[in-house]
């Protein structure tokens, strides 16, 4: 289950390991019966996730996700795309976060949403002055937001800069937040106002 970045961007040096996170929570993900935040599966079932590997462009930005380093995420909605059977995919958390916000304001029903899981791989940071932290874009390193506890502030960024970086072990982000600065906070309490918070941040 472990997934090391295959791609950088052309202005950030490779990334070496600087703090790995072991592998503490087993099992796969618990895909039926869950629902996001925000609204749950007409079946009682939240979608399972997909793999962000294959040239998909943010919903968000347009920015292909795999040649971005960070925490990516996906949302289940009853309703997406006339041409797409899926999810919307996303090149960071904050991207997920803003598109979700904006389409509940228009009246969509979101049915599950999914962040990667820090808890569950070994992660690499790059040696950059603020560390940008590596990809997971396999389907078996998302697990539904409702199981994942945030870090909020921290100096560590991803595709967009600043980000929230998610796990799904509290200690695990504890240990990140006592590292890099930052709060812990459960990953479904984060609202519109925080996130404007971690996209003020990324313009500093």
């Amino acid at each position: 289950m472990t997934e090391s970045p295959d791609r950088q961007t052309a202005d950030r040096p490779p990334a070496s390991p600087t703090r790995r996170s072991l592998l503490t929570a087993g099992g796969g993900l618990a895909a039926a019966g869950l629902a996001g935040c925000l609204g749950g599966a007409a079946d009682g079932e939240l979608p399972e996730p997909v793999s962000l590997n294959a040239e998909q462009a943010c919903d968000e930005c347009a920015m292909i996700i795999q040649d971005h380093p960070g925490p990516t995420g996906q949302i289940y909605f009853s309703s997406l795309h006339d041409d797409r059977d899926g999810p919307a995919w996303f090149c960071s958390g904050v991207c997920a976060y803003v598109y979700r916000f904006n389409r509940v304001a228009e009246g969509a029903t979101p049915i599950g949403t999914y962040l990667t899981d820090y808890s569950s791989i070994d992660y690499e940071l790059s040696d950059d002055p603020d560390p940008f932290i590596s990809p997971a874009l396999t389907a078996e390193t998302f697990r539904p937001e409702a199981e994942l506890f945030a870090v909020v502030g921290s100096d560590v960024r991803g595709a967009m800069g600043a980000d929230v970086i998610p796990f799904s072990v509290r200690e695990d982000a504890e240990s990140f937040a006592s590292t890099h600065g930052g709060s812990v906070r459960a990953a479904s309490d984060i609202d519109r106002e925080l996130i404007d918070g971690v996209k003020a941040a990324s313009t500093l």
